[in-house]
């Protein structure tokens, strides 16, 4: 390690962490002749790729420096697919960096916002994350990379495998073009090297030595078990190796459930996880994984991608893998840091090939074998029963309570009693049925239509039964515990079935397994004739007289109707002349004619001219030549003179109409009230019925004492003290009450007007008229000035402030 050129903080962080030499994938990043090139580095899981991309992003980072600076900017940038694996990097980079006093910010999806961008705010010389989160820091102006130097994705393939492609393609654009960006992978599939050329500049590709052997520090094994014992293979292979923490793989979220109900119910210390969990609930899972309270864990691909369990020796694949990557992953999580490591793979027979495919694609080589049976549970629970340490501590405080049992109960009752509590915390083994081994797995394929030596059983149903081949595999395979491949062919007839089985399992069936409730399988001797039919009755040659019927009587004849008149046929619709009804002329056959041989079309020339009705001579259309046309002239606007005058209609007499100039006509004049004629009744009303004519003699003179006259005899004037009358004013003389009529009115309950006694006389002006008792004029509000001719000087100016 002294010879790899490494920064003295770095050093001395490896030395306190009790490393005494680099793994190969950290001494191949940390080559001198890599220093400042884009990489691409592939290696296994567990080959402290953490460690080896934080030496090899060193030189960024430190920049020759051992104490950094204050970074108002993050200078290194780590993208991790999920969030434990983020965190795990955050807590390898504290202590690897710790002595350089480097600061690091997380910004991790479930976390709080908040706090991370205070921490951003703070200043971070690395910052790690998750693709969603990071990409809503930038969006959000929080995160600044103008100042980055070095990029690393961490298991790129598995965030593309995520669906992370688009988020790690806007964070490296958002990036400076002249970062240095590293990939670490444990595969390297066509997505990633896609993805290495587009980001990527002279990228050199690192492969670990030793990468085609993959996990050598872990064993395979296939377990061949039935459908119906898959949960109480994975219970037993628990039970058997006992380690300190396990993992069992699941497909999907449902499996997980419902596997992690039934090892509860069995007693084990199980946590489950899924993508259904909150953060919390996921920090407490693997919290209590590490704390020893719980040890076995059940996951999803997706939920266990990137988690580091301590002492973790045994990996179950409940559910087979998809694609080889994800059985390297999943072995991945074990095996590490050079310890040892199972993997465990339980495969149902009709999965067979599956496994070989996978196990083949990962260049991996699996034992396979059956699963631990009960009694090898038990025999490994007694083993360790025997050995187990505390049994030889020699005896201390309990030591008087050990003699009071043993004199009590005696040593083989004490003993007993020792053995049940020891197998009363565990679960009990499961009984498992005997399944096939597939020996031949690794066997090269035999020829297309040879089976080799078989054995053939009989199935009590047929067509009749409406069986099927397709129907009657997983039976058979389910019934003796054997892959479809030690089944050859199947044969379905009328009322029976023959099927193929290979003399090695032959012998699970017997002579005779019942595969349903009405389904039986016999074992036969030989080979049964399948192209035999049934033998049916024995027909006569044809033309032989049919045997006679004894209850079988002759037809009465069928009376025929003397009221049917004869079928006469209808005669055609078209008739020619010369043809009759009865001896119609033969048509000749159509035969069409090609378009050779058919005439031009030539318009008659013996047809007539159009004639109209009632006699009317009409000319033939002939159309004219172009030429013969005459072209369009418009007519010319006729002048005012030119117009002929307005005709009118026949019976009235009316003058042309002639507009008159403004200064022809005469201006309006209103009729004089003599030149009126007076009002003519209508026709309909008598004139005895309507009342004459109002005429100007007919008026009475008014009486002087109204306010506009001077009186007369029979009303005399009214005195001075009225505002329309006399100009002196003056007040208003009395009047005797006989001189003046009470006030009548109009309503019934309305009471008299009654002059008040000692009332004083009005003066001889109103309040609204002037002295000699008139009412003034109403005077006419000036003109508003103009806006820019009204005088200013009036305006109120506010005071101006004192200044100081």
């Amino acid at each position: 390690m002294t010879d790899m050129m490494l920064a003295a903080p770095l050093a001395a962080a490896l030395s306190a962490k009790g490393y005494d030499s680099l793994t190969p994938v950290q001494e191949a990043v940390s080559a001198p002749a890599l220093a400042g090139r884009d990489l691409l580095v592939s290696a296994q899981t567990g080959s402290g790729k953490t460690v080896a991309f934080g030496l090899a992003i060193s030189p960024e980072i430190l920049n020759g420096q051992d104490t950094l600076l204050f970074a108002d900017k993050p200078i290194a940038l780590v993208v991790a697919p999920t969030r434990e694996l983020a965190l795990q990097v955050a807590r390898e980079f504290e202590w690897l960096y710790g002595p350089a006093g480097a600061h690091l910010a997380t910004c991790v999806g479930g976390m709080d916002y908040r706090t991370e961008r205070r921490a951003l705010d703070r200043g971070a010389h690395v910052v790690v994350g998750t693709p969603g989160r990071l990409r809503d820091h930038i969006e959000r102006g929080s995160l600044d990379l103008s100042q980055l130097k070095a990029v690393v994705l961490d298991e790129a393939d598995e965030m593309l495998d995520l669906g992370f492609a688009e988020d790690l393609e806007f964070i490296l654009g958002a990036a400076p073009e002249t970062r240095r960006t590293l990939m670490f992978s444990a595969t390297v599939p066509k997505e990633i090297e896609k993805l290495a050329r587009t980001f990527q500049r002279d990228a050199a590709r690192v492969q670990v030595a030793g990468e085609s052997r993959q996990h050598i520090d872990i064993s395979y094994q296939a377990l061949s078990v039935l459908p119906r014992d898959k949960e109480h293979a994975i219970f037993n292979v628990l039970r058997l190796h006992e380690s300190q923490t396990a993992i069992v793989f699941c497909k999907t979220r449902a499996n997980v459930n419902h596997l992690f109900a039934r090892m509860g119910n069995r007693g084990f210390q199980v946590v489950a996880l899924s993508g259904e969990l909150s953060q919390a609930e996921r920090s407490h899972a693997l919290q209590a994984l590490r704390d020893g309270r719980a040890r076995v864990c059940i996951a999803t691909d997706v939920a266990a991608r990137g988690i580091d369990l301590p002492g973790l020796e045994l990996v179950i694949h409940a559910d087979l893998p998809t694609n080889p990557e994800t059985l390297l992953h999943r072995s991945g999580r074990t095996g590490r840091a050079g310890k040892k490591g199972t993997s465990v793979l339980i495969v149902p027979p009709a999965e067979f090939k599956k496994a070989s495919r996978i196990l083949q694609a990962a260049q991996v080589t699996a034992e396979w074998g059956k699963p631990p049976s009960a009694d090898e549970v038990q025999a490994k629970d007694d083993e360790r029963l025997v050995a187990h340490p505390i049994l030889s501590i020699a005896a201390g405080e309990e030591a008087d309570l050990a003699n009071t049992l043993l004199d009590t109960y005696g040593a083989e009752q004490v003993a007993a009693a020792f053995i049940r509590l020891w197998r009363e915390g565990r679960s009990a083994p499961e009984v498992l049925s005997d399944a096939a081994v597939p020996t031949a797995a690794a066997a090269p394929a035999r020829p297309r239509g040879e089976f080799g030596a078989s054995v053939w059983f009989r199935l009590s149903v047929g067509h009749t039964g409406r069986a099927e081949a397709r129907w009657l595999l997983p039976k058979i395979c389910d019934a003796g515990g054997i892959a479809k491949d030690s089944i050859g062919a199947i044969r379905v007839q009328q009322d029976q079935s023959f099927v193929q089985i290979a003399e090695a399992m032959a012998s699970r069936f017997g002579t005779q397994t019942q595969l349903d409730t009405d389904l039986v399988m016999d074992r036969i001797e030989g080979e049964p004739d399948l192209d035999a039919r049934p033998a049916r009755p024995e027909r006569k040659p044809y033309g032989s007289a049919r045997p006679e019927r004894a209850e079988r009587t002759e037809r009465a004849p069928r009376p025929e109707r003397s009221d049917r008149a004869p079928y006469t046929p209808k005669p055609p619709r078209f008739v020619e002349d010369g043809e009759t009804a009865d001896a119609p002329t033969p048509r000749k056959p159509y035969t069409p004619r090609e378009d050779g041989d058919r005439k031009p079309y030539t318009p008659r020339e013996d047809r007539k001219p159009y004639a109209p009705r009632d006699g009317a001579e009409r000319k033939p259309y002939a159309p004219r030549a172009d030429g013969d046309r005459k072209p369009y002239t418009p007519r010319a606007p006729r002048e005012d003179g030119e117009r002929k005058p307005y005709a009118p209609r026949e019976g009235a007499e009316r003058k042309p109409y002639a507009p008159r100039a403004d200064g022809d006509r005469k201006p309006y004049a209103p009729r004089e009230a003599t030149e009126r004629r007076p009002y003519a009744p209508r026709e309909e009303r008598a004139d005895a019925d309507r009342k004459p004519r109002w005429s100007p003699d007919d008026k009475k003179t008014r009486s002087t004492g109204f306010k506009s006259h001077g009186g007369s005899a029979d009303k005399p004037a009214r005195s001075g003290g009225y505002k329309s009358h006399s100009a002196e004013g003056g007040a208003r003389p009395a009047r005797p009450d006989g001189e003046k009529r009470p006030y009548a009115p109009k309503g019934d309950d309305a009471r008299p007007f009654v002059k008040r006694e000692g009332a004083p006389a009005k003066p001889g002006g109103f309040k609204s008229r002037d002295t000699d008792g008139k009412k003034p004029f109403a005077r006419a509000k000036p003109a508003a000035a103009p806006k820019d001719a009204r005088d200013t000087s009036k305006r109120f100016t506010p005071p101006k402030k004192p200044r100081g």
